[in-house]
């Protein structure tokens, strides 16, 4: 039976894949996010420390990586559209159209205050953990807490 026969008839999202991956191919999606937190760990983009200064204003370091970050992500999402890239199993990729609240606001604002706070973000919050900074799994578990009681709420918060 090949992939597009698998085809799942409930979306996983507006963005989401009709094609489902078998568990062990999932592997690549780890060997990946590995690679990655190695790269976040060498490069000292989970540093407390780096963190710190950013907020602080004290080095340019952290706000050059975010700034790449975001050029790349532009660029990649202008080829993306330009040449109407699709999904290594061949499903074409849809970027909504994505309208602004100002609940994007508070929500921004209280990311960056426990950014700030904590020294992590989400994204590196494995990579903390494994390099043993094991007291960032207080962050782990409070984003997670955080994220089930928005998803509780969201309906009832103002749009």
């Amino acid at each position: 039976m090949n992939n597009l026969e698998n085809k799942n008839t409930d979306t996983e999202g507006t963005n989401g894949s009709q094609i489902k991956d078998s568990g062990f191919s999932n592997l690549k999606y780890m060997l990946v996010g590995i690679v990655f937190g190695i790269v976040f760990v060498k490069a000292e983009i989970i540093s407390w420390y780096r963190i710190q200064e950013m907020f602080q204003l004290q080095s340019f370091f952290m706000y050059g990586v975010i700034g790449s970050a975001v050029v790349v992500g532009v660029i990649s999402v202008q080829i993306i559209k330009r040449f109407n890239i699709k999904t290594l199993q061949g499903e074409k990729i849809e970027i909504q159209p994505k309208t602004f609240n100002k609940g994007q606001i508070y929500g921004g604002l209280l990311f960056g205050f426990g950014w700030a706070i904590t020294g992590a973000c989400p994204g590196p919050l494995f990579a903390q953990i494994g390099t043993g900074v094991t007291v960032i799994a207080v962050t782990l578990v409070s984003a997670i807490l955080g994220t089930w009681v928005y998803g509780y709420f969201k309906d009832k918060l103002p749009h």
